[in-house]
């Protein structure tokens, strides 16, 4: 059975820096390319960043770039996105995604919530 549990989610002060968890079981991590998407109130998710099954490339949002940095622990079948200068529009559940050609996942997502 395939399962994406987030952790890290919380309520965040404006300004600050917080790091969000996905450990992935059930699948053959390497080989999976790993995102983070984002659903704030009354929007479509939309994607955040993303990064290779090999972690030698990153792609993010422009909105994101700069401020946020994702990674993967392939060790720990893990990916993090450490996000900083966080601001009220960072508001949304967070959710971790790992795509491959044998399946595309989600996990059940993490809410932060950025208080000003």
């Amino acid at each position: 059975q395939v399962r994406l549990v987030e952790s890290g989610g919380g309520l965040v002060q404006a300004g600050g820096s917080h790091r969000l968890s996905c450990v992935a079981s059930g699948i053959i991590f390497s080989i999976y390319r790993m995102g983070w998407y984002r659903q704030a109130p009354g929007k479509q998710r939309e994607l955040v960043a993303v990064i290779t099954s090999s972690g030698d490339s990153t792609n993010y949002a422009d909105y994101v770039k700069g401020q946020f940095t994702i990674s993967r622990g392939d060790a720990k079948n893990t990916v993090y996105l450490q996000m900083n200068s966080l601001n009220p529009e960072d508001t949304a559940v967070y959710y971790c995604n790992a795509e491959s050609p044998r399946g595309n996942y989600w996990g059940k997502g993490t809410l932060v919530t950025v208080s000003s």
